[in-house]
């Protein structure tokens, strides 16, 4: 018989209670608590009791339980703290300007739970130089490159932050005439619906900050078809009904959804109600990450399986790495050879450009590929949007 949820539909705000201590959590054998206790001292623990309900404590490979609760495989030597080198294109303390058109900032160290596949748990432990302190010095630089028609808002989750201070960052971003769009990273439409569903200041205010000419995007990120509850996909369509625009990241997670009819059932979800499935990254190799991890050419296997049961508006998902160099897709794979192309690249002279590799069954970055067998690079010969 398929597992019932409790979820906690009367659940306010107000009275959400939080988890940061694993010795606490009832749920877990005493043995399980003072084996896990020993991560949270390196990675933090955090999560609510709403997002708590969703497991099947009875099952020990229950997928949500693997996204929030710490499992001792965390402490395996693999990975580093910045994998993606982020820091390298750090302006500011939580400014980064990696791509062309697009500046990152970083103006929350909360997430309202903490995912243990996190690829930026330095946020969690050096807040002082990844989290934004000074956001005018930000808006200064964002109004100096005009090259800068998006601006991504991240973390942690910028939702976890008090309405008014989110206001205050989106409303200066808005009076920034070149920039267009504003993206809102957030695991909060899972983690906790309710700060959605009962914050109507938060509505009104993504309400008053998309236009017509400039649109709010909500990235937000579902991993398993289980964090669609009914509450969950309310607050999907309050945030849809005051204007934004709706997209959802998953990496892929061994043992969460790297089943293929899982995925499956994400992406067709997903499209239903309007979340459209946007990235699956290829999860990134940041410190106590392994356990999560699949192969790249055994995900490309996963993800395309998954794309087969769905249709085409569930199946525009790309795949993808989001490595130093930039987002590289991966397009395809023979039993010798793996494909790549640069989706976006860091370098405007490496956009679009299509690389071929011997297979490496074991690879689970780009740089563990290193027999090149073709590489086409692409000379754009003008930048279609902002000046030289």
């Amino acid at each position: 018989m398929e597992h019932e949820i409790n979820i906690l539909n009367s659940i306010s705000v107000t009275q959400m209670k939080y988890q940061t201590r694993i010795e606490r959590l009832e749920q877990l054998s005493e043995q399980e608590r003072t084996r896990i206790k020993e991560v949270t001292e390196t990675f933090p623990f955090r999560s609510n009791d709403y997002y708590l309900s969703l497991i099947n404590w009875d099952d020990p490979d229950d997928p949500i339980r693997k996204i929030i609760i710490p499992n001792s495989h965390e402490l395996e030597k693999w990975g580093r703290l910045d994998p993606s080198d982020e820091e390298s294109y750090t302006i500011i303390p939580g400014l980064e300007h990696k791509y062309h058109s697009t500046a990152l900032l970083l103006i929350s160290n909360v997430c309202e739970g903490i995912c243990r596949y996190c690829f930026r748990k330095r946020v969690f432990i050096d807040t002082q130089r990844t989290y934004l302190h000074d956001p005018a010095a930000a808006m200064q630089y964002i109004t100096e490159h005009k090259e800068i028609t998006n601006v991504l808002l991240s973390g942690g989750d910028p939702f976890a932050l008090e309405t008014s201070k989110l206001e205050n960052i989106i409303r200066q971003l808005r009076e920034i005439e070149h920039v267009q769009i504003i993206r809102i990273g957030t695991k909060m439409p899972a983690f906790n619906p309710y700060r959605i569903i009962e914050d109507p200041a938060l509505l009104e205010m993504i309400s008053k900050y998309t236009t017509e000419q400039k649109k709010i995007y909500i990235m937000t990120h579902f991993d398993h078809p289980r964090e669609l509850t009914d509450v969950a996909v309310k607050g999907v369509n309050l945030l849809q009904k005051a204007g934004a625009l709706m997209a959802n990241q998953t990496p892929l997670i061994k043992g969460v959804n790297s089943n293929p009819e899982v995925l499956a059932e994400l992406l067709g979800k997903l499209s239903f109600v309007g979340a459209v499935p946007y990235y699956i990254f290829q999860c990134r190799p940041a410190i106590g990450n392994k356990a999560y991890t699949i192969p790249i050419e055994k995900g490309y296997e996963i993800v395309e399986q998954a794309k087969s049961l769905v249709s085409g508006l569930a199946k525009r998902a790309r795949y993808t790495m989001s490595h130093a160099t930039g987002k590289i897709e991966i397009l395809g794979k023979t039993k010798e050879f793996v494909y790549f192309k640069y989706h976006r690249a860091a370098d405007d002279q490496d956009s679009g450009r299509f690389l071929v590799f011997k297979s490496n069954p074991n690879a689970y970055w780009f740089d563990d590929y290193d027999e090149v067998v073709r590489d086409y690079p692409i000379n754009l010969p003008y930048r279609a949007y902002g000046p030289e």
